[in-house]
């Protein structure tokens, strides 16, 4: 590895950072971590702080899972590679195909498509829901419907469904036929309700008027997270995905859930379908589903789904995609390894109690804080801060001040994610209460510095 000299002299100036501007990474280098262990990570400097990002919301058992990373080099000697395509497989991509499917029972989910990540699956369900209803006889099922401020990836596909203008407007025009309606966001949505239960009827009302003014015979499915991650953690209230569950069945339109972030105990439940109590058509998974330690993922399928395409005679149901590292052996041995891990320590259960103690922190520190508009959280570790310059008039926190906030709590000893106004805090799901605590006090110190 090249000295300390030359990697801070190099830094942003070959590569483009994801999500970032390649002009301010160069003016503004971004942190060097070099080191990571339990839920701390590390820089050049030696700066250790806390991951209360967990990576990519994937980091779910931490930095030092023996298990997986023996896995993974146990399968590199065996088998490093080889393909699933049409004649050939492996016996880790076997064993864990039937793991998920037991995994994902509760959820009515029987069937795995191997992916390369989050993008990948949401855009393998995408593919698969038109070919379902061209198998039925549905060949007009084309459309997508989806969420403002939903986040489905960053493929054509995704970004096409994607509810915020970031990820769209540089790469327009892309799909036609997708459509968004609001947000459960009590914060911030266009109805100017507050109250959850009521904001969740309009919005259901709403898809119900799309869906209507689209027909319902034009549309393929409707995707969404059963809490939304990167448009700035919005838990819908609880009646809302059932609401959907039964408005999209009522019309034959699937229902995807992006899993992404939400599976293998993020939300306190082990999945996020599951803490709704919806059994949706297809799962998109990934991230925790190897710890983040092997680029992975996987689209879940109902029975009802898969019955479409393995009874049909007619070819329709050859699967005409699928990825050169579709079901990697290396990627399948780091899944088996982190699901077994996963539930040997029942991690949802802990998410659920931590998740609690920085809710109610979080709202101390609004009560502290002026510039601290919405709180939001209270479904595991998943939850947001949202910075505002006017509370009465909700103006968003200008960028140097978010960026002096985060800052200042990096000093503090924890690492925070900022997007747009909004500070995301996603950590491991063996956080301590401790480490919890660390959290809200470095957070203290960082919103001083405002």
């Amino acid at each position: 590895m090249k000295d300390s000299n030359f990697l801070r002299e190099n830094n942003a100036r070959h590569l483009w950072h994801p999500m970032a501007h390649p002009a301010e990474m160069q003016a503004n280098p971004p942190a060097i971590i070099t080191k990571a262990a339990g839920v701390r990570i590390t820089d050049l400097d030696g700066h250790e702080t806390i991951d209360a990002v967990g990576g990519l919301w994937n980091v779910n058992l931490g930095f030092s899972c023996a298990p997986v990373k023996a896995a993974i080099a146990a399968q590199l000697d065996a088998l490093p590679y080889y393909s699933t395509f049409r004649g050939t497989t492996n016996d880790a991509v076997i064993e864990l195909s039937w793991m998920l499917r037991e995994f994902f029972a509760a959820d009515g989910l029987t069937r795995a498509f191997f992916t390369s990540g989050g993008s990948d699956s949401v855009e393998t369900a995408l593919r698969l829901a038109r070919q379902y209803h061209k198998i039925r006889g549905e060949a007009g099922r084309v459309k997508y419907l989806s969420l403002k401020k939903g986040y489905h990836g960053t493929h054509t596909g995704g970004a096409s469904v994607n509810g915020n203008a970031n990820f769209r407007t540089q790469y327009e025009p892309l799909l036609p036929g997708c459509f968004q309606i609001a947000a459960p966001y009590p914060y911030r949505n266009p109805f100017n309700e507050s109250d959850p239960a009521r904001l969740a009827q309009l919005c259901a009302a709403a898809l119900e008027d799309e869906i209507a003014f689209q027909g319902p015979g034009t549309i393929a499915a409707f995707i969404m997270e059963p809490v939304l991650g990167a448009g700035g953690v919005i838990p819908p209230h609880e009646s809302f995905m059932p609401m959907v569950r039964e408005i999209t069945a009522k019309h034959g339109i699937l229902l995807i859930a992006d899993e992404v972030i939400t599976a293998f105990g993020r939300t306190g439940s082990w999945t996020g379908s599951r803490h709704w109590g919806v059994q949706p058509d297809m799962a998109c998974t990934a991230k925790a589903i190897t710890n983040g330690y092997f680029p992975f993922g996987a689209v879940m399928i109902s029975e009802a789904v898969a019955e479409a395409f393995e009874q049909d005679r007619s070819g329709a149901g050859a699967i005409g995609h699928g990825y050169t590292y579709s079901g990697h052996p290396v990627g399948a041995a780091a899944a088996i390894a982190c699901l077994k891990e996963t539930e040997r320590l029942a991690v949802h259960e802990n998410a659920a109690a931590r998740g609690a103690e920085l809710f109610a922190g979080l709202k101390a520190l609004q009560e502290k804080h002026e510039i601290v508009g919405d709180v939001r959280g209270g479904h595991g570790l998943m939850l947001a801060l949202e910075l505002v310059s006017d509370r009465a008039k909700k103006t968003p926190a200008a960028k140097d001040v978010t960026a002096r906030i985060h800052e200042a709590t990096y000093r503090a000893g924890v690492m925070v994610r900022i997007s747009g106004p909004n500070i995301i805090l996603s950590p491991p799901l063996i956080l301590t209460a401790e480490e919890a605590a660390k959290i809200v006090s470095a957070l203290d110190e960082g919103l001083a510095a405002a």
